[in-house]
């Protein structure tokens, strides 16, 4: 395995004629982590990816791997490995086609079983890629990817197609891949496909960035606005709604309990400073699901995650 690579887009735009596919994306993708790439279709994710693999050219700024463009690169397939609108021939088995890749990038053919085993596609190995799923499709996709040992793992939409079972296991199998040191980018059009498995999001719409930053920040950030609310009990319910207006907020009764807007955290501060003990107490409104379908929603909405 190759070292993983930082993954820098600085000030990156892709026009094509009138059109601004991608406007000044700027930011990084570090090793050791996962990053979910993310953004309804259409938002200039797979524009992006190919530009910083080298399939499309920016029109400014720069894409680089470890601060080199992909063209630069001495052994590309052993520092990146990219599963891009992977098109693989119909008529040849999957252990075919990864054969024929290895062959034309001087890859060690002993690759071709580990990568087989590793994404768990030896039982499939010999069969036609005419006849295997989608899911089947996308594991390939990625063993193709693995092929070089890459130390930078470029996927887009890995989860599509796959099972619940496929999707557990893929979701454990990068965070292990991420383990080890590597840099792992993945994009999804789906925030729920990979919040259990990213550390950080970047979150594009209309090719302009709206977030970058850990996936905390993104919840987080629908706080800063004022979008998080409360649903919260106590066997003293007369109580609780008095020391919630004593702090300032304005509590609605509802048929669980009380509406406030205020974090939980700060819902169980005031309650335990008043001596009320709780009976419920859980985060309404605006999630981090929600959150993020408003940032690719709104085109004047973008927030800044910390790093």
């Amino acid at each position: 395995m190759t070292q993983g690579q930082t993954l820098v887009f600085d000030r990156v735009t892709k026009r094509f004629g009138a059109v601004a596919a991608v406007s000044d994306l700027d930011f990084t993708v570090e090793p050791g982590r996962v990053t979910g790439f993310l953004g309804p279709n259409g938002a200039g994710k797979t524009t992006s990816l190919r530009m910083l693999l080298g399939l499309v050219d920016a029109t400014s700024g720069r894409a680089t791997i470890g601060g080199k463009a992909y063209r630069d690169l001495d052994r590309p397939m052993s520092t990146v490995g990219a599963s891009l609108e992977a098109a693989f021939h119909p008529g040849r088995s999957g252990r075919g086609h990864l054969a024929v890749v290895a062959t034309a990038a001087g890859i060690p053919a002993s690759r071709v079983p580990a990568v087989l085993d590793q994404t768990g596609m030896t039982p499939y190995a010999d069969r036609r890629v005419g006849g295997y799923s989608l899911g089947m499709r996308q594991r390939l996709g990625l063993a193709t990817a693995l092929l070089g040992d890459p130390g930078v793992l470029v996927l887009d939409e890995p989860i599509n197609g796959l099972d619940p079972e496929g999707i557990r296991w893929i979701r454990s199998f990068l965070r292990a891949l991420a383990s080890e040191g590597r840099t792992i980018l993945v994009s999804s059009h789906l925030l729920s496909e990979v919040r259990q498995t990213v550390d950080d999001v970047v979150v594009i719409a209309g090719g302009r960035l709206r977030f970058v930053g850990p996936l905390s920040g993104l919840e987080g950030s629908a706080a800063r606005v004022g979008t998080v609310s409360s649903l919260v009990d106590s066997p003293d319910r007369a109580a609780l709604a008095a020391a919630l207006a004593a702090a300032g907020h304005a509590p609605q009764s509802t048929a669980e309990g009380l509406s406030v807007d205020l974090a939980p955290v700060e819902v169980g501060r005031v309650a335990l400073a008043a001596g009320v003990p709780l009976s419920a107490l859980s985060a309404s409104g605006m999630g981090l699901e929600d959150e993020f379908l408003a940032l690719v929603a709104d085109p004047e909405r973008a927030a800044e995650g910390g790093r």
